[in-house]
């Protein structure tokens, strides 16, 4: 995904230019994944080695024995295939994708070994900006005009004062990894996830609201916009497997 195009870069006197986004950017970027992993992991249990004739077979087969896996949740199956992400996205979109520990690899860019850039997270006008009722059982509502004009003003002359006081240390031969202290978490990062389908579902049983789901998820919209493009990715891989885990509620093997 590139930039947005509606959004301008803002030019900061005496420094690169500081870019505004309100998108993610996710690329899959390697692949051994798709549904024959599944079906082939499940049958070794039964057929030994010769569960590697069954790949490529009888497709009904193929798909009521994936449902059942899903449905009694024999999750080790969906744990045979693997799949690297790169994603771009704010840094607190990653501290709370770094929540999920169980099967999934990260390595994110470092501030300590690299300048960072002046790319920003702003959100865009359709960002839902009122909550209304309690924690575990709230929504999002739109946002007045008055509203998303303070957000993104206040946000812009932030990460702009910011950004200068960075430069200003790196000018003064302040180490890297102290001067970017200064810098807010709306700042863009990059990192590749690794992970295999069984993790991915768990991951997007958390961070995807749907009504069918069995049970409800309240994600922050940023991280959210993130597992969308994360399924879209792996649906197109694994589409038994991920029809399978729709029909059981998103409920993770």
């Amino acid at each position: 995904m590139t930039l947005d195009t509606a959004q301008e870069p803002d030019v900061v006197e005496g420094s690169d230019p500081v870019v505004f986004r309100s998108d993610m950017t996710v690329e899959l970027v390697k692949s051994s994944a798709n549904d024959a992993d599944v079906l082939f992991a499940a049958r070794v249990s039964t057929k030994g080695e010769q569960s590697l004739e069954d790949v490529g077979g009888d497709a009904s087969r193929s798909v009521g024995l994936i449902r059942y896996l899903m449905r009694d949740r024999h999750g080790s199956p969906f744990e045979h295939n693997s799949m690297t992400f790169f994603v771009q996205a704010p840094i607190f979109v990653f501290r709370e994708f770094m929540r999920h520990r169980i099967g999934i690899s990260y390595n994110e860019e470092s501030g300590r070994y690299r300048e960072l850039r002046p790319v920003f997270y702003v959100p865009g006008p359709e960002r839902k900006l009122q909550q209304e009722a309690k924690p575990g059982a709230y929504t999002f509502v739109d946002g007045t005009p008055e509203q998303h004009e303070i957000v993104t003003r206040a946000t812009k002359d932030a990460c702009r004062t910011a950004y200068d006081a960075y430069q200003e240390m790196l000018a003064a031969g302040v180490a890297r990894e102290v001067a970017r202290i200064v810098l807010p978490v709306t700042t863009y990062s990059s990192m590749y996830v690794t992970l295999n389908a069984r993790s991915l579902m768990s991951f997007l049983s958390l961070r995807t609201k749907r009504e069918d789901s069995t049970f409800p998820s309240f994600p922050q919209r940023e991280i959210e916009m993130v597992a969308e493009e994360m399924e879209a990715h792996w649906a197109r891989l694994m589409p038994l497997t991920q029809s399978a885990f729709d029909l059981n509620g998103r409920v993770s093997p």
